[in-house]
C-alpha cells in the first residue's frame, strides 16, 4: 500500500536524482557558468533549491537547518548571511555563487535529502493540515508547504539540467 509519505519521499527522491545528474562530473567553472549575465548557473540553482528545502523543512520540523548545524555554511564560504536561501537574489548575487564543486553541492544536497526523508517518513496524514506559516493569506499548511518545496525543487533541478544541456550544446 502506498501512503502519503511514500509519495512525498518519492517526489523528494526525484529532485535528488535530477540534481545528481545535473552536477555530476562538472568542475567549478562549469557549475558557475551562466548562459548570460542575467541567467542562473547550475551551482546557484542547486545551492538555492537545497537551501529552500533545508530552510522550509527545518522550519516545519522545528529543527535547526543542516546548513548551519552540520557546518555547510562555513564549507561553502559564500558571502551571504547564514539565513540566506537565495530568494530574491539579483544577477550580481547569483554571480557570487562560484568556485563550488560537484562533491560539495551533492554533499549538502544529500544531507538535506536524508534529513527530509527522516522527517517526512515520521509524518501522519493528520499533520498535513497544521498551519506552518501565517504570513500568507490563506495561511500555509504543512501539506501545502511540502508540495511547494517539491514544485520549487523540481523546477530548479530541471533548470539546472537544462543549463547543463545548453552548455554542452553550445560548447
Amino acid at each position: 500500500m502506498t501512503t502519503s509519505t511514500d509519495l512525498l519521499i518519492d517526489a523528494f527522491g526525484r529532485i535528488r536524482e535530477v540534481v545528481e545528474e545535473a552536477v555530476t562530473g562538472l568542475g567549478p567553472e562549469e557549475l558557475g557558468a551562466r548562459p548570460d549575465d542575467g541567467a542562473n548557473s547550475i551551482g546557484w540553482l542547486v545551492w538555492h533549491l537545497t537551501r529552500v528545502q533545508d530552510d522550509h523543512l527545518a522550519d516545519a520540523a522545528g529543527t535547526e537547518q543542516i546548513w548551519t548545524s552540520d557546518g555547510w555554511y562555513g564549507r561553502f564560504g559564500l558571502p551571504f548571511a547564514a539565513d540566506d536561501t537565495g530568494y530574491g537574489h539579483s544577477r550580481l548575487n547569483v554571480a557570487k555563487v562560484r568556485d563550488l564543486t560537484a562533491e560539495l553541492l551533492m554533499g549538502y544536497h544529500q544531507a538535506v535529502h536524508d534529513s527530509t526523508v527522516r522527517y517526512v517518513a515520521g509524518l501522519a496524514d493528520e499533520e498535513f493540515p497544521r498551519i506552518v506559516d501565517r504570513s500568507w493569506s490563506p495561511p500555509v499548511t504543512l501539506g501545502v508547504r511540502l508540495i511547494s518545496v517539491i514544485a520549487d525543487g523540481l523546477q530548479h533541478a530541471g533548470q539546472a539540467a537544462y543549463v547543463r544541456g545548453l552548455s554542452a550544446a553550445l560548447g
